[in-house]
């Protein structure tokens, strides 16, 4: 029997729609920076068709919107974006619209966090994994939230919960997801600095390390030798524990003064490790070794060529650049080698895309520049901001967040609609 002409035209309908939503998804999905230094933890983004000739073609403004104090990157994941910030002495936890960056919805996360030296506000960035968000405020409490209305699922107050003390700088932690799990530093008691917690109810799951003393940086899962670890950056240690028990796989000491350990580890498949830190300390790169059913790491190579004071370097073939406390430098990953240094950009951060590094000074100069061992390069700049600028950048579906400590920017920075 024939189909009316109506119901197939239904049908057909249905399935185009159905089919473009798919690929829409897959678009948004591949596209999105839905936590702390984009899709794997690293800094590098897959987007390509950079902007790279900045004259009459340079990035379009789209908005801009007032924010207040603090360091929280910018997350976006379907079509909104997620950040944290403090106004009226309390910190907040809010959600903006990507087009037009109108404020959706907004939920008080704790009272402000203050310092006249390293900055007032919140530190950590939100991680959004399906319709829910984890993050920290600077004083150490830990959200989960409903992404589509701000509404408070679970938290816990981790000094209260674990016995911790806020660090000097404020807990900076994004957290780590990792299946089930949301992963994070908390320097309590001993053998709870860190915690899991279970992404759905906030139960804990396990309590790991005795290290006490809260570092700054965000922990990484990577799979060396098919054993999956998730690495912690301690203020004293670098830890690498079962991600689903918490089981200690290994330990490397690392002394800074303060304890501010606060660059994100790199993973350099297929078992190394590069970590950084500044106040002289400098880098190393670590090889993970099998030995039979345990796991021994020793240093490669040290030195301080390359001091990451917060900002994370990014890793391209054999080659890392990132910030020699105010000096941008490449080195060779094999060998600590410098290649190069470069002056000009502050204590700035910088991303990986496209075969160049965008880069943003601390005062707000935008930059753009090849991605080579052999010189430093670079191929356009623009002011873009004003004030302390000290946020990575994010970059997802075309378009740049940058932020200042009072005021967040949106660029078109590709090529096409």
């Amino acid at each position: 029997m024939r189909r009316p002409f109506c119901v197939q035209i239904f049908v057909f309908v249905f399935l185009s729609v159905l089919i473009h939503s798919n690929a829409e998804d897959h678009r948004t999905s591949a596209l999105e920076w839905s936590q702390w230094l984009g899709p794997n933890r690293d800094g590098i983004s897959p987007e390509a068709n950079l902007l790279t000739e900045w004259g009459v073609n340079r990035p379009q403004v789209l908005w801009r919107s007032p924010i207040g104090d603090g360091f929280s990157g910018i997350s976006i994941a379907k079509g909104r974006g997620y950040t944290m910030d403090a106004t009226d002495g309390k910190e907040f936890i809010y959600c903006f619209d990507i087009l037009e960056g109108k404020e959706i919805w907004r939920f008080q996360s704790d009272e402000v966090y203050l310092d006249s030296m390293g900055g007032h506000g919140p530190r950590s960035t939100p991680t959004v994994e399906e319709n829910m968000l984890f993050t920290m405020s600077a004083h150490g409490k830990i959200y989960a939230l409903d992404t589509k209305n701000g509404k408070e699922i679970w938290s816990h107050d981790l000094k209260r919960k674990f016995g911790g003390k806020t660090p000097r700088w404020g807990f900076s932690t994004s957290p780590l997801i990792e299946e089930n799990l949301v992963l994070v530093e908390v320097g309590g008691r001993s053998h709870a600095s860190l915690v899991a917690f279970d992404k759905n109810s906030g139960n804990i799951i396990w309590e790991s390390d005795d290290s006490k003393i809260g570092g700054y940086s965000s922990p990484i899962a990577v799979t060396s030798y098919d054993i999956r670890q998730a690495i912690f950056f301690t203020g004293n240690y670098l830890v690498s524990v079962a991600p689903t028990s918490g089981k200690i796989y290994w330990k490397h000491p690392w002394k800074t003064s303060f304890d501010v350990n606060a660059s994100t580890p790199i993973f350099i498949p297929s078992d190394k490790l590069f970590i950084s830190s500044g106040y002289g300390v400098g880098a190393t790169i670590l090889q993970m070794k099998l030995n039979n059913e345990s796991i021994d790491v020793e240093e490669v190579w040290r030195s301080k060529v390359m001091k990451n004071q917060f900002g994370t370097a990014v890793l391209n073939g054999d080659y890392l650049f990132g910030f020699d406390d105010r000096i941008l430098v490449c080195i060779n990953a094999n060998t600590g080698k410098e290649m190069w240094k470069q002056r000009g950009y502050g204590q700035g951060t910088l991303i990986l895309a496209d075969n160049h590094l965008i880069i943003l000074s601390d005062k707000g100069k935008l930059a753009l520049a090849e991605v080579s061992s052999s010189g430093f390069k670079e191929k356009a700049g623009m002011q873009v901001l004003n004030g302390t600028c000290w946020t990575v950048p994010t970059l997802s579906g075309g378009k740049l967040y940058l932020r200042s400590m009072s005021e967040i920017v949106c660029l078109k920075v590709t090529n096409g609609p």
